[in-house]
């Protein structure tokens, strides 16, 4: 028997090349958002001694070099590449990001999308001009963040950030929600968590039920993108960016819940009189009961003169006695 024609062979899948910095971690993240019939494919920028800043931005975007991680990618045949980093596409202000998505179709002669590019098409797709901003960076490198966020129109309400050099992927998520809190201080249309190498995937829902408006985070909204350009939906139980349902619920910030309907009367049957209790007089006498001896009740039995009641010890023996 043709165990292959017998099996039908593997699915056919819609591919996504990813180009991701040297340093990422979060493989395994990017994957939750992605459907069965789409396959990642990813690829590291080269290794250069520098810690997070904005000269590793500069340095992980350089146009050469991503060029190169396309050609490479192109051996696979993938239906959209995808520059997964967040301040290596904002770092450019907005024309260095187009000019990087340019670079990248030329070199792969397919759709290109960035992290900071898809943060734009998420913005304008659940309507949000005033957002707060989290960032694991330092604080210049988030001043890089605010500026490419005003080139394109959007305000920035409050902000957060750890100044994070190094090991980004091993902040825990109650800090993410710790920033989160503290960002949100005006009145903002939704809450953008950057970096593409801090966990963020169960937070979403999360602060969006508390928050009561959108989250968005950098490999949401960068799988969101490349997954559209393929005409794929990306998955991703109530996150209001992906499913509508869940932007009306508690991301849609109802400043008032629904009217409550009143609860109709219930008919309480009459409840039959209780015959009635005769006064003691007409009670019958009780036979008396002897009296109870009080020792009895008071503890324990009386011993004679010199003799130790059990579980006592007389004043002074114990001690002499003890042979420790």
């Amino acid at each position: 028997m043709d165990v292959s024609s017998f099996m039908g062979g593997p699915r056919p899948q819609c591919g996504v090349g990813v180009v991701a910095p040297f340093d990422f971690a979060l493989d395994r993240e990017l994957w939750r958002w992605v459907p069965d019939e789409v396959s990642l494919h990813l690829t590291r920028t080269p290794f250069v001694p520098v810690e997070v800043s904005l000269d590793l931005a500069r340095l992980v975007s350089e146009h050469e070099t991503l060029r190169h991680a396309v050609r490479a990618l192109s051996a696979v045949e993938p239906d959209v590449v995808a520059y997964a980093c967040t301040s290596g596409s904002f770092v450019g202000g907005v024309p260095g990001e187009r000019a990087m998505c340019a670079a990248m179709t030329q070199a792969g002669e397919v759709p290109a999308v960035t992290t900071s590019g898809a943060l734009l098409d998420a913005l304008r797709e659940i309507g949000a001009r005033r957002i707060a901003v989290v960032t694991p960076y330092t604080k210049s490198v988030t001043d890089s963040l605010e500026e490419y966020l005003a080139g394109a129109g959007i305000t920035v309400t409050g902000r957060a950030y750890l100044g994070l050099t190094r090991h980004i992927w091993k902040v825990a998520y109650r800090d993410v929600v710790d920033m989160a809190r503290k960002a949100v201080v005006g009145a903002a249309d939704a809450l953008f968590i950057s970096c593409t190498n801090l966990p963020t995937y169960d937070v979403i829902p999360q602060l969006e039920a508390e928050l009561r408006m959108p989250v968005l985070s950098a490999n949401q909204v960068t799988v969101w993108a490349a997954l559209r350009l393929a005409g794929v939906r990306a998955v991703g139980p109530y996150q209001a960016l992906l499913d509508p349902v869940a932007r009306s619920g508690p991301a849609g910030m109802c400043s008032a819940p629904p009217p409550v309907s009143p609860i109709p009367a219930i008919p309480i049957p009459a409840i039959p009189a209780v015959p009635s209790v005769p006064p003691p007089s007409a009670m019958p006498a009780v036979p008396s009961v002897p009296p109870v001896a009080e020792a009895a009740l008071a503890g324990p039995a009386a011993v004679p003169d010199g003799e130790p009641a059990e579980g006592f010890d007389p004043p002074g023996q114990a001690l002499s006695e003890d042979p420790g």
